[in-house]
């Protein structure tokens, strides 16, 4: 597997004075099951060492540089995905829904329409309702791939939340992860939830 350096991303990220960059051991600290892959777990799993460069490519694509908002996304990653060991949902197996950030389908076929190399395997599609799960998961399967699967929890909170959520968490990670979390739909004080934002925190010395 052709890896992006993260020694290459991160002489990017030293060129901006706000730039944060994702390095094996923060994302080992956020979801410590990465620090290697079972092979029960393959060929969906990732360890934190696979899965840096393209989460530290994600930030730099859609401009989050804000450690708050960087630890908030990768929470959310971490714990939707089984700390990287699921691209798609398997409890209970819903068609459509996956990618590191669990994304449920109608979201996954507006992040394939906004990447210019994907967009044309969806054009003709406008809306993932009454579709087979034969096309859902087709969909899915557009987007599972590394550099796409790690790139969406920053698409979605750039493209789906938006600059009010993203100046909650600039201003302060635990009202803007709740603010993150009402976005996505689901509850921010879960213990769980909370838990993962907890070891975000830590790995960004927030």
């Amino acid at each position: 597997m052709h890896l992006p350096s993260i020694a290459a991303l991160c002489l990017t990220c030293a060129s901006m004075a706000s730039a944060v960059c994702v390095t094996q051991e923060m994302v080992e600290t956020i979801a410590p099951k990465s620090k290697e892959c079972p092979p029960s777990m393959l060929p969906e799993c990732r360890t934190a060492a696979e899965a840096a460069p393209y989460i530290t490519r994600a930030f730099h694509r859609y401009g989050i540089y804000n450690p708050n908002a960087m630890a908030s996304v990768m929470a959310l990653m971490a714990l939707e995905s089984g700390e990287f060991q699921y691209k798609r949902n398997a409890f209970p197996g819903r068609p459509g829904q996956g990618t590191a950030n669990m994304q449920m389908a109608e979201f996954n076929l507006k992040y394939a329409k906004s990447i210019g190399r994907l967009e044309p395997r969806v054009a003709n599609v406008t809306t993932v309702d009454r579709q087979s799960d034969t096309e859902l998961n087709r969909i899915l399967d557009l987007v599972v791939a590394d550099d796409y699967n790690f790139g969406s929890g920053a698409w979605f909170l750039r493209s789906e939340c938006g600059e009010k959520v993203l100046s909650a968490l600039n201003e302060d990670v635990d009202a803007g992860f709740a603010a993150h979390m009402d976005c996505v739909g689901v509850e921010a004080d879960n213990e769980e939830r909370q838990a993962y934002l907890t070891l975000a925190k830590q790995a960004f010395d927030l």
